[in-house]
């Protein structure tokens, strides 16, 4: 559905975009996954056609949209776009905001359907500012939805809610557009939002995508440090490699993967950590954090400090002493 190829964009002497290539499939839910400013959105708009890129080639649906010498214009694109503030008239009504963008004679038939797909069906005839949250959210989903888009794109939607409220807002969206089987691009800063959400996570920094797979894939075999640590809690201990094994203060352990060096990097995820109470043992919890759900411990071990994560209905008290054991699980090496 979407083939980025070397994509460039350039603001004055800012480089946006550097060189970024991805692919979507059709009908599939991508994130575009990263910190502030590493390039989303601007990857986002030059998909919609909203920024033109300065290099590489966009095609959408098969169709070369943007390139040397060419360009397609967003209302030719077919592409949906809920902005990160909605951008809904304050003027019009929710009927008038979803029908904007049809031809009239499709009104009348498209708005009620749309209305009833995404649950507006007695709002109709308020305005935007007589709406929640929610509700506009699902006012800007069915204007995005009217012209039926083969591609909807998402930026950054429920960054102006709060954390439960979005909850409930990802669940929403969710039910609406999966059964559609429309191809869908999600841009957000939350790992969370993308790991429950998408099917597949491209990971951005400095404007280029550093990695692609699914959540598991980029939870457990990430590419980099840095990869590592912005998906997720971690431990990255140096250890010495020996005859395929990693010592580390910790413990020695096989490793999954490779390195020829005579030291490498591992990575330990704090839920592998296990905690035993033990008066001998060679550990102390100098740190305890309570999360509800679980209990975030730092511990003290061979002068290292390390994070384990274990549930809440694990009791270990500050300052305890403790084994530490590595639970079954994957440890890559980074590279």
């Amino acid at each position: 559905m979407i083939r980025l190829d070397a994509v460039t964009k350039r603001f004055g002497a800012t480089v946006a975009v550097d060189e970024a290539s991805l692919c979507v499939d059709r009908g599939e839910v991508v994130a575009l996954l990263g910190p502030s400013g590493c390039g989303k959105t601007t990857l986002l708009r030059l998909v919609a056609g909203y920024e033109r890129p300065d290099g590489g080639t966009v095609d959408v649906g098969g169709r070369v949209v943007a390139a040397p010498g060419s360009f397609v214009s967003p209302d030719r694109r077919r592409v949906g776009m809920v902005f990160q503030d909605y951008a809904l008239f304050p003027h019009l009504t929710v009927a008038e905001n979803v029908g904007f963008g049809l031809p009239r004679r499709e009104r009348s038939t498209r708005v009620p359907k749309l209305l009833s797909l995404t649950r507006l069906d007695d709002l109709g005839r308020r305005y935007p500012h007589e709406l929640s949250g929610g509700q506009q959210q699902r006012v800007a989903l069915a204007r995005a939805l009217a012209p039926a888009p083969e591609l909807v794109l998402l930026d950054e939607p429920w960054s102006n809610v709060d954390p439960h409220l979005r909850e409930m807002l990802r669940a929403e969206v969710t039910e609406i557009i999966r059964p559609l089987g429309v191809t869908v691009v999600l841009v957000t800063h939350d790992r969370e939002e993308a790991f429950s959400l998408a099917d597949r996570i491209a990971l951005m920094r400095d404007g280029k995508v550093v990695q692609e797979g699914t959540s598991e894939e980029l939870y457990f075999a990430p590419a980099s440090r840095w990869a590592a640590e912005f998906v997720g809690a971690a431990n990255v201990l140096t250890g010495r490699v020996v005859s395929g094994v990693v010592e580390t203060p910790i413990g020695a352990f096989a490793a999954n993967g490779s390195s020829s060096a005579a030291t490498a990097e591992v990575l330990i995820r704090p839920e592998l950590l296990e905690l035993e109470l033990d008066p001998d043992g060679d550990a102390e919890v100098v740190a305890r954090e309570f999360r509800g759900h679980d209990v975030f411990y730092r511990v003290r071990v061979n002068g290292l400090e390390v994070v384990s994560q274990r549930p809440s209905t694990e009791v270990v008290p500050l300052g305890a002493r403790v084994s530490v054991r590595l639970h079954d699980g994957r440890v890559p090496v980074l590279h």
